[in-house]
């Protein structure tokens, strides 16, 4: 009994704080360091398990990190017309480049992260997150800044480009204006998926209807999609894809479906129907105004 009070009496909670309200779990920091770019925090919480934050935001955890990553990836790569070819800005925790990687018709990906750090100690510390994908040949890091890799791109080079990054603040601040998502779309190969996290509905509700109309106004076809992530604000989370000719991202193609579908926790073509009809009334009516 005393070791378990001692035990417990070492514990803290780690809170994000936003406006007035907080959000937090309980257990220990392992390590905490700061880059260039922002701090890195890695926690081991007794919920879910080891977590990244930074600059104090929550940015995953290993054991409810799925909620995230698979509705990141699968609506975009269960469409695209070809998917061997991806580019991921941001990732550094390795999820996202671990959901593409289920794909055998993918050959390579080349993932943008600003910060080695966050690669770095996440590889470290957080090996349940990238899984086997740090060391899969198609996998290829880059560490510099996203932004200028998609302006240096060659047009038409990719069939699926994927932005994983923070907020928009900081080092991600350039990942959500009209400029750069005009890039983007240069990039795509025809019948390529665009595809982004953009935010909460309801703790970001100006940023998020922002990105979807700003995604309207580059590529003839934007959507969001729907989902709850428990330690982000709200938790209520939405992700929002783009696509030029026809908004291919409505419509799975069964193949790929059933080579990924057994492994997912979250996602299923299902699951991705309800999720992009789930849109709430009073986002549908700004975005029509």
């Amino acid at each position: 009994m005393n070791n378990k009070k001692q035990q417990l009496d070492c514990l803290e909670w780690i809170d994000e704080y936003l406006n007035d309200a907080r959000f937090g779990l309980r257990g220990k920091i392992l390590l905490e360091e700061v880059s260039p770019y922002q701090r890195i925090t890695i926690f081991e919480s007794i919920l879910y398990g080891k977590g990244l934050l930074l600059d104090g935001c929550w940015m995953t955890t290993e054991l409810q990190e799925k909620h995230y990553h698979e509705c990141l990836v699968h609506p975009a790569l269960t469409s695209a017309k070809e998917i061997k070819k991806i580019l991921i800005i941001g990732g550094g925790d390795g999820g996202t480049a671990r959901e593409c990687l289920r794909y055998e018709s993918l050959e390579h990906i080349d993932m943008v992260e600003i910060d080695g750090l966050v690669v770095e100690l996440s590889q470290k510390h957080l090996p349940l997150i990238g899984g086997s994908a740090w060391n899969d040949h198609r996998l290829n890091i880059h560490i510099q800044d996203g932004i200028n890799w998609v302006d240096k791109a060659a047009t038409n080079s990719y069939d699926v480009v994927i932005v994983d990054g923070s907020d928009p603040t900081g080092p991600a601040q350039g990942l959500f204006n009209k400029q750069f998502f005009e890039q983007c779309s240069r990039i795509l190969r025809p019948g390529g998926i665009f595809a982004t996290q953009s935010e909460s509905p309801e703790a970001f509700k100006q940023v998020h209807i922002a990105i979807i109309r700003t995604l309207r106004e580059v590529f003839n076809f934007a959507d969001p999609l729907y989902g709850s992530v428990p330690i982000y604000p709200s938790g209520w989370w939405s992700w929002s894809f783009a696509s030029a000719k026809e908004p291919r991202y409505l419509n799975p193609l069964l193949h790929r479906v059933q080579e990924i579908s057994a492994k997912c926790e979250v996602w299923s073509a299902r699951w991705q129907k309800g999720a992009f009809e789930a849109i709430p009334a009073f986002i549908e009516r700004e975005l029509k105004a």
